[in-house]
């Protein structure tokens, strides 16, 4: 009897992970809350052991075809003068792709064997002797061999198995936001960024000229907005940026007529155990580790390895799931450290660390620190192992 999982969440982490299962003859279920497909996204990026992943994947000529091409990243004072220089390798890794673009090559490899449910999400979740009974906000209940919630930073499935996301966030002080807006600065795949005290503003404009990737990033404590109250989110990003100066007039006009907006706190998941009986998370539901700690290629590592200790295993969740975590503990420790101090970094708090900062990225910019800034960038990248499972075999429920 083929296994049967059940995967939250039909981002990145969900639909690498179905491949994979797929692969090692499982029979897996997506189901997104989304009623479709999210487009666009900020860029993500991979580098080093992800790059054998994506070619083991056989998508990393797909993720080529479609990637971003950005070239460097100038970072600029408020009269759009010039005062440093990174190299594209440093922001945008061996290959740069849009996470919209990714989630729909994802999903084009795997809808023709991958039952996908868009629309609905699990609103409970019953654990009995050889399964799991399932109750959704739409959609009839369903009993699955196991559960994966793969549904991000505020994971409903998490929510349901351990307990309400207060028990396991720390936030890191800081909120950012994302939104597409036309090319007013004629960006040619290139970026910019511009920071006063406790504020940045991030553009750059990759694969498609005609749109300018917009990316916020402010200190800040806990915001009492609602997640999907877009135009309260839409009134905080134009009053904290009101007095920023520089493009950002025009950009936040854009703002206004943006149909999406991505906006959230930067925070980090910390559990001590990242499944319960049938129940397993991954990636950001599991241990979210905020911007530079390459949390997309090692969520993709982890769907990977989660998949291959399965089928190792024969379907025995309790043994699969602990040699995942064993494997996974240590890049996970080394990605949420490198990401820890990443608001500070990309909008210093006060005149004096902005231009400390400045200074760093010239020093980092120069030809002789290209290598030590590339190391340092790739560890978390390199710090999961991608292993050799055996071919694929027929799990049993």
């Amino acid at each position: 009897m083929t296994t049967t999982v059940l995967i939250s969440g039909a981002g990145i982490a969900g639909p690498a992970l179905a491949f994979w299962l797929r692969e090692r003859g499982f029979a897996p279920t997506v189901v997104e809350r989304a009623p479709a497909l999210r487009e666009g996204g900020s860029a993500v990026d991979f580098r080093g052991e992800q790059m054998t992943l994506l070619k083991r994947m056989g998508i990393l000529e797909d993720i080529r075809a479609k990637e971003t091409a950005m070239g460097a990243q100038l970072i600029v004072d408020t009269r759009g003068k010039k005062v440093a220089q990174m190299p594209s390798v440093f922001f945008s890794g061996e290959v740069e792709i849009e996470r919209g673009d990714l989630t729909r090559i994802l999903y084009d490899h795997t809808k023709d064997d991958v039952e996908y449910v868009f629309g609905d999400w699990i609103t409970r979740l019953d654990e009995v002797s050889d399964g799991v009974d399932v109750g959704f906000a739409h959609g009839e209940s369903r009993r699955f061999d196991l559960v994966v919630g793969a549904d991000g930073l505020h994971s409903g499935v998490r929510r349901l198995t351990f307990g309400g996301e207060e028990l396991f966030r720390t936030d890191l002080g800081f909120h950012t936001a994302g939104f597409s807006a036309p090319n007013h600065l004629d960006l040619d795949h290139l970026g910019q960024i511009c920071s006063v005290p406790g504020r940045t503003v991030m553009v750059a404009s990759g694969r498609d000229r005609s749109a300018l990737n917009v990316s916020f990033v402010f200190a800040s404590e806990s915001l009492e907005v609602e997640r999907r109250d877009v135009e309260a989110q839409k009134r905080v990003l134009a009053e904290r940026y009101a007095d920023f100066g520089w493009e950002i007039p025009t950009l936040l006009e854009s703002l206004q007529d943006a149909d999406t907006l991505y906006f959230d706190s930067l925070s980090q998941i910390h559990l001590d155990k990242w499944s319960r009986g049938r129940v397993v998370l991954l990636g950001d539901a599991a241990w979210c580790a905020g911007p530079g700690g390459s949390g997309t290629g090692l969520a993709m590592m982890g769907a990977y390895i989660l998949a291959g200790e399965l089928a190792s295993a024969h379907g025995d969740h309790e043994v699969a799931f602990a040699r995942y975590e064993e494997k996974l503990r240590g890049p996970v420790k080394i990605s949420q450290k490198q990401a820890a101090g990443i608001g500070t970094f990309l909008a210093p708090k006060t005149r004096f660390m902005v231009g400390y900062r400045n200074f760093l990225y010239r020093i980092l910019g120069s030809r002789p620190m290209t290598k030590v800034f590339t190391w340092i960038t790739s560890r978390a990248a390199n710090a999961a192992t991608l292993e050799n499972y055996d071919a694929p075999v027929a799990a049993r429920g």
